[in-house]
């Protein structure tokens, strides 16, 4: 039973709405229960690919999203990083569970003279209420800022807790400096340039060389269209008529009933900021010896305990001790959104990879697409199960857990002790283009793409979708590109649902769904960090 996108939408709407409620959680970032109690330390999304900025081959970009869905005008105290939390990224490079490297971040917050800004009022000297006096520009941007963030960033390596540290440094020592938020346009009139002085090139990297590091607030890259889902989601999530302004969402198989492509669909790009962590660091750094695939993961933690402060002060609300533990987890987009089921959510962001065996049922035996058959095979008039049946759903395995052989699982992978979550990338593969690059990644031929690790201009949304719906049982064009034959037959199955017909294995695997809403890496930076400046709080000069 093959069904088509034609055949897709003969249903009603209602069950079009359905389908896409249930990934209403997949679109807000807050993924868990518990951490939605502790935003300055929710991480938003993970990027790791190779360095595409014009001479950066030998590098790759490491970036972790924290603080979701910042309203630009939200202010006065806007978005500081937690200064008693960590703040991680954690690179594997010998095909286990476990990380070699870590780099750390640790944040403090401190007002200016320990008081911030004063006045005097009628002979009394005050503080004022807003982080900063006046104007801030790049040549002049910290006379008038009344409290700064600074940060140190620690390589480690070997265990997190227990392994090597030495710190990142600099032309200025080991402390680095964290822009203010952009306000709006009164107070950084040009807050590109103002920002652009945050990053620091040539930072010594401990044994590797050197690279770049970033840390502030940037425009949101995650394209979703999430305002439609919370209001009944009145949309059809397949691929509708062309739109020209983004061609390569185009499907000669569309329909005209489809959602058509379109920003105004997004709710997040052009709309909201995150905090940035973004670091540049050597190839060689980061591999172990011949093998070019690494696995990577950037986390969030706490100290143990928190006493209240019934007298609180700037410097301290709680007292914090004890050992750090994890509250944020993040890799490939969306697992823990939508494949993790809901008890098990602040585990997984608690886990370590080492221990991802114990989740792994989720899976091998997901459940989203059996909610996707609940919802939708009335609507199709299917004669059976829309959803795949190759259980365990080994393709989904290798798309999270362990890499694609030829691609990104390296090479001394046990599928037996290794299976683990983690983004992972082959550093072997030549970085994209900017101007080049394919919102579908790998599955269109683009090998710097996802899920060979994530670049900010990959359309997850779809692509996880898809791969839920058993996309990669059915045939892809990476037959040359797998075998490194150019004169290889390129339509291939990779082999990862069984024998089966793929039109029974998975009768929607090559239905085009979407949610609607665009992305394109043209309409991102070209160099690090890649993503664009944070929009204005106050659009008015």
């Amino acid at each position: 039973m093959t069904i088509s996108v034609r055949t897709l939408l003969r249903g009603s709407c209602a069950s079009a709405l359905c389908l896409t409620a249930t990934l209403a959680s997949a679109s807000s970032h807050r993924e868990a229960p518990g951490i939605t109690e502790q935003p300055k330390i929710d991480a938003t999304d993970f990027y790791m690919f190779k360095s595409y900025e014009a001479g950066r081959g030998d590098y790759v970009t490491l970036i972790a999203n924290y603080q979701p869905l910042q309203a630009p005008y939200g202010g006065p105290n806007y978005f500081t990083m937690d200064p008693d939390a960590i703040y991680e990224i954690h690179v594997s490079n010998d095909a286990d569970a476990e990380e070699e490297i870590t780099f750390q971040f640790k944040f403090d917050n401190n007002l200016t003279g320990g008081t911030g800004i004063q006045l005097d009022i009628g002979g009394e000297t005050v503080g004022i209420p807003l982080r900063a006096a006046g104007q801030i520009t790049a040549s002049n941007p910290t006379a008038a800022l009344g409290e700064t963030e600074s940060y140190g960033v620690t390589m480690i390596t070997g265990d997190r807790r227990s392994g090597d540290r030495a710190e990142l440094t600099h032309s200025g020592g080991t402390t680095f400096a964290k822009p203010l938020d952009n306000v709006g346009n009164k107070t950084l009139p040009d807050y590109e340039a103002y920002a652009d002085a945050y990053i620091y090139d040539n930072v010594e990297i401990p044994g590797c060389g050197t690279g770049r590091v970033f840390a502030g607030q940037r425009e949101e890259a995650f394209a979703v269209n999430l305002g439609e889902i919370f209001d009944l989601v009145n949309l059809v999530p397949v691929q509708g008529p062309d739109n020209p302004m983004w061609p390569q969402y185009n499907d000669p198989d569309f329909n005209a009933n489809g959602i058509v492509q379109d920003r105004a669909n997004d709710d997040l790009i052009g709309k909201a900021n995150v905090t940035t962590l973004a670091l540049e660091v050597p190839i060689d750094c980061l591999t172990q010896g011949d093998e070019a695939v690494i696995g990577a993961w950037t986390t969030a933690s706490l100290p143990q305990g928190e006493l209240e402060d019934p007298s609180p002060t700037y410097e301290q609300t709680s007292l914090f001790g004890g050992a750090w533990v994890q509250q944020s987890r993040l890799s490939n987009p969306l697992v823990n959104e939508v494949v993790i089921g809901l008890a098990d959510k602040d585990l997984f962001n608690a886990a370590e990879p080492v221990i991802d065996e114990a989740l792994a049922v989720y899976v091998t035996n997901p459940t989203l697409p059996a909610l996707l058959d609940i919802l939708f095979r009335d609507a199709l008039g299917a004669s059976g199960d829309i959803a795949p049946s190759n259980f365990p759903r080994n393709d989904l395995v290798t798309a999270f857990l362990s890499g694609f052989p030829g691609v990104n699982q390296p090479a001394g992978f046990d599928a037996s002790t290794d299976l683990s979550e983690m983004l992972r990338l082959n550093t072997a593969f030549p970085a994209t283009p900017r101007d080049d690059q394919h919102t579908f990644g790998l599955l269109a031929e683009d090998l710097g793409g996802f899920p060979n690790g994530r670049r900010p201009g990959d359309d997850t949304v779809d692509l996880a979708l898809r791969v839920m719906m058993g996309r990669l049982c059915h045939n892809v064009p990476l037959g040359q590109e797998v075998s490194g034959d150019p004169s290889a037959e390129d339509s291939i199955n990779l082999g990862l649902c069984g024998d089966g017909d793929p039109d029974d294995t998975a009768p929607a695997g090559e239905v085009p769904f979407t949610d609607g809403a665009p992305l394109r890496a043209t309409e991102l930076r070209a160099s690090f960090p890649y993503l664009n400046t944070p929009i204005a709080g106050s659009p008015n000069n």
